[in-house]
């Protein structure tokens, strides 16, 4: 094994996938996955930015879901592939601070908006005389930065604390990015309170919110038993069904991640969940909410044929 210990101040991220023909096929995959995960996300945005008939509360708030996607999966994907490709895998301490900044800041937000989404298809179907007027776009607006600011104020917490501790003499991180967890196994001091930190940031950014989630959903799924009409609960079905797939993909491996104390975790585990929330959701997130979903196809046709409109 190679030695990392070294003087300088710079990371190593150790990195997912070995030098050999299988660690370039999962490399080749993931980067194809990493595209699509591109052009979903990207499509999904300037199709609901296009089509006027998309700018409605859930349709609002799934560009942003959209949009920290796209984000999320350009955090740590094009570094863990110049790694790969270039055999250097070496990353500036600036450098390893901005990636965490970012990826925590994502992390949250998508967190926190997967709840708001919940929270809209509640009053939808809920109570569907006062959607509009509790879902106005006032109300996105707060919920959306809401998100943001609360998400960005827990990462800046966060990231400020990794900088500032001693780390000891090997800069080697057993990850594929600078993942706060993992950096602190490197650090020459007793992390017990900070490890209490993110076990309590953990429960207020995923676990209150999955709960919160799942008792609307109770609430939904009692409603859509008691609809008289059957397109009506076949459409409401099928919207909750997907955003319910979305949260499970979501928060099941970052909870179960994040939650466990560090005697209880595995390096090689950590990384092969972190794929999960970090790039197989970006990439089935675009293909859930458009696949069957007649507004979003619908609203491709027309953009498409405005498109081919304007070019004859």
């Amino acid at each position: 094994m190679e030695n990392y210990n070294q003087t300088s101040i710079d990371f190593v991220l150790l990195g997912l996938l070995p030098i050999s023909n299988i660690g370039l096929f999962f490399f080749s995959l993931i980067v194809l996955m990493f595209l699509m995960a591109l052009l979903g996300n990207l499509s999904m945005v300037l199709l609901i930015v296009l089509d006027a008939h998309l700018h409605t509360p859930m349709y609002i708030l799934l560009s942003q879901l959209s949009l920290i996607d796209l984000n999320y999966v350009s955090t740590t994907v094009p570094k863990m592939a110049f790694n790969y490709l270039l055999g250097n895998k070496s990353i500036s301490f600036i450098g390893c601070g901005v990636q965490s900044f970012f990826f925590l800041t994502l992390g949250g937000a998508e967190a926190l908006l997967l709840t708001c989404m919940a929270y809209d298809r509640y009053m939808a179907i809920c109570f569907p005389l006062h959607y509009f007027t509790r879902m106005s776009k006032r109300a996105c607006v707060l919920m959306i930065a809401g998100s943001w600011m609360t998400s960005t104020i827990n990462s800046c917490a966060h990231t400020a604390y990794a900088l500032h501790i001693s780390y000891c003499r090997s800069r080697a991180i057993n990850h594929f990015f600078c993942d706060v967890p993992a950096m602190l196994t490197l650090a020459c001091m007793d992390t017990w309170v900070y490890e209490c930190t993110v076990f309590a940031s953990t429960t207020l950014f995923l676990v209150v919110p999955f709960i919160a989630i799942a008792c609307s959903y109770g609430r939904v799924l009692l409603a859509i038993l008691h609809m008289h009409s059957g397109a009506g609960r076949k459409k409401a079905y099928w919207t909750c069904s997907t955003h319910l797939t979305v949260v499970t993909l979501y928060y099941a491996p970052f909870g179960y991640t994040y939650l466990r104390p560090r005697s209880l975790r595995s390096p090689r585990e950590d990384m092969i969940l972190a794929v999960f929330y970090t790039i197989l959701t970006p990439v089935l997130n675009p293909f859930i909410y458009s696949l069957r979903n007649k507004e979003v196809m619908g609203a491709l046709k027309r953009v498409i044929q405005r498109i081919c409109s304007v070019k004859m």
